[in-house]
């Protein structure tokens, strides 16, 4: 099912709550180049025309929209040079902060600004065979992902993980208990979303989003461009760089998508049949490292199958 004009007028629905949280895809910029990514992300990515002001600029407006939490994501977020200030700007709005990483290289002085109280990461993990891993990743990373999440947990930082499961014979079960034996205390899993590179070419279309866009989050690209989430890279609804935060998440055009979307996972939601998750890495126990825990509402009891 796709979402478009033609969808069925709106169901009546509980109204979305006020916005508490933010993704903000501040790089298309990645090391890697994985098979699924959604954001279509790699080496040649850029950090697009978001200035570090402009950032700073969408974190005040969050703040005073009420927003608690958010969640610094890419591409690789640690490849932005404002990465360290942002956090900085981020908690002195006392904002909670999430950094979503391939914890691939970390510098000694983001290790120190992770280290920060209000600052958690998050992390991707796909095998606990180097080669499988390589192969989904593009690059030989497993050794220094596995590294670092080690490191992360020894000096007391905060991290989840999550496992995305691509095939049949994927080794998830053993990487799953890799990661436990190194002590990350949350994990998740989640199939693959047919976005962006997962989606082999194809257009985004609603089966693909869990049913809680715009419910209380919305996401910010690195062109200011605002998405209910950052699934639905299809449906944008305006634009921070143009009109500020607030007039992105009030304009016409996002009544329109959220009518849309309400009217969409309410037919889904009749049958009990959506995604259990919220995004990338959210399992069935809903522990997403994608977005902050305690902030997700699975909305059914029909999971779709992984890969």
């Amino acid at each position: 099912m796709t979402l478009t004009g033609d969808m069925p007028a709106p169901i009546a629905m509980r109204e979305y709550p006020p916005l508490t949280f933010l993704w903000l895809e501040i790089t298309g910029r990645c090391q890697l180049e994985c098979t699924h990514c959604y954001a279509g992300s790699s080496p040649s990515g850029t950090h697009g025309t978001m200035t570090a002001e402009d950032w700073r600029n969408v974190l005040d407006q969050a703040a005073e929209l009420g927003v608690t939490s958010v969640q610094f994501i890419g591409g690789e977020p640690t490849l932005h040079p404002a990465l360290h200030e942002l956090v900085h700007h981020a908690l002195a709005r006392d904002l909670r902060v999430e950094v979503f990483t391939n914890l691939v290289h970390v510098t000694d002085d983001l290790w120190h600004v992770f280290s920060c109280p209000g600052v958690s990461l998050a992390t991707s993990y796909y095998s606990d065979d180097p080669g499988e891993h390589a192969t989904i990743t593009g690059r030989p990373s497993h050794a220094r992902t596995r590294a670092n999440i080690a490191k992360a947990l020894d000096r007391g930082i905060p991290l989840r993980a999550g496992l995305i499961d691509l095939a049949d014979d994927q080794r998830v079960d053993q990487a799953e208990a890799e990661l436990v034996d190194l002590g990350v205390p949350e994990i998740g899993r989640d199939r693959v979303r047919h976005v962006g590179r997962g989606g082999h070419g194809q257009p985004g279309t609603v089966d693909q989003l869990c049913g809680q866009c715009g419910h209380g989050s919305a996401a910010v690209a690195a062109d200011g461009t605002v998405w209910p989430c950052v699934f639905s890279r299809w449906l944008p609804i305006g634009n921070v760089r143009e009109t500020g935060l607030a007039a992105a998440l009030t304009s016409e055009e996002a009544t329109r998508v959220g009518e849309e979307l309400r009217a969409a996972f309410a037919e889904r939601l009749a049958t009990m049949c959506v995604p259990n998750v919220c995004d990338p890495q959210c399992g069935p126990s809903c522990s997403p490292a994608c977005r902050p825990a305690g902030n997700c509402r699975p909305v059914g009891a029909c999971a779709p199958d992984y890969g």
